[in-house]
């Protein structure tokens, strides 16, 4: 369908990514991020309405996901939690096929891009998810069902007022921790030095994790991150960017991986 023979108020991608994919079933709560309304190109748009039904999918939160059905194999699956508009997501399923990386956000334009990468290079080791990252892991993921976990650049709401909206807080990772293998890694970035050292604090007091780094501190890029457009740009603006790697622990001692509840 054309945009010029769309009846006024249809939605654009009717098998897309829908814009309150839960419906509002769930609790109201103070989140980590605020959708972007922006220009979908022709080239997203063609991706979207092609491709979203094969690999994207809304987080509804009303099913458990089988990840080995939804990627059509038994390889690993890594979470990653905003992807943007998707070139280093995109880089990393081509230079690992073997892993399988399950992309959430909810910006459209970016879900799109993804798309078209995905296509374009022939991959079949990425889909998309639309929506609440949060949503998605506490009812819609098994325990130990994923093999890692990235989480690259999120906002850093520098205002103290808005640090309470910061997604790597203790009650996200004590969330994140049994849907994670014993001995997956978490991989967050960020080039906001405030909250880099939040994150490393945080971290380093949750007794699910461990951080890889002996020292106790930041980890170097690994190479397997790619040098982003946007890192690039907060580099040449004199940003400094820290990497966090920690590692899943095994459950402690009392605490029991419970499976998603239904909503």
């Amino acid at each position: 369908m054309s945009e010029n023979s769309r009846p006024k108020g249809a939605p654009r991608f009717p098998e897309g990514p829908a814009p309150d994919p839960s419906g509002g079933r769930f609790e109201r709560r103070i989140r980590s991020f605020t959708p972007r309304r922006s220009r979908v190109t022709t080239a997203q748009g063609d991706a979207l309405r092609r491709l979203w039904p094969k690999w994207g999918f809304d987080i509804d939160g009303q099913r458990v996901l089988d990840l080995a059905e939804l990627f059509g194999t038994e390889a690993p699956v890594v979470l990653e939690i905003g992807f943007g508009m998707g070139e280093a997501t995109a880089q990393m399923a081509a230079a690992d096929p073997g892993t399988c990386i399950l992309a959430v956000d909810v910006h459209t334009p970016g879900q799109g891009n993804l798309l078209n990468l995905a296509d374009r290079a022939g991959l079949t080791n990425v889909r998309v998810a639309n929506g609440d990252a949060v949503i998605l892991l506490r009812e819609m993921l098994a325990p130990q069902s994923l093999d890692g976990a990235r989480v690259y650049f999120p906002d850093p709401w520098p205002k103290a007022r808005h640090h309470k909206r910061r997604l790597i807080q203790p009650d996200f990772l004590t969330l994140l921790a049994p849907r994670l293998k014993p001995g997956a890694v978490l991989h967050c970035a960020t080039d906001w030095e405030p909250y880099a050292e939040h994150m490393l604090e945080v971290l380093t007091a949750h007794p699910d994790f461990e951080n890889t780094q002996e020292d106790g501190g930041y980890a170097p890029r690994p190479d397997f991150r790619p040098l982003t457009r946007f890192e690039g740009q907060g580099l040449r603006k004199g940003h400094v960017v820290h990497d966090l790697l920690f590692r899943r622990t095994a459950t402690p001692s009392g605490v029991q991986d419970t499976a998603p509840t239904q909503a």
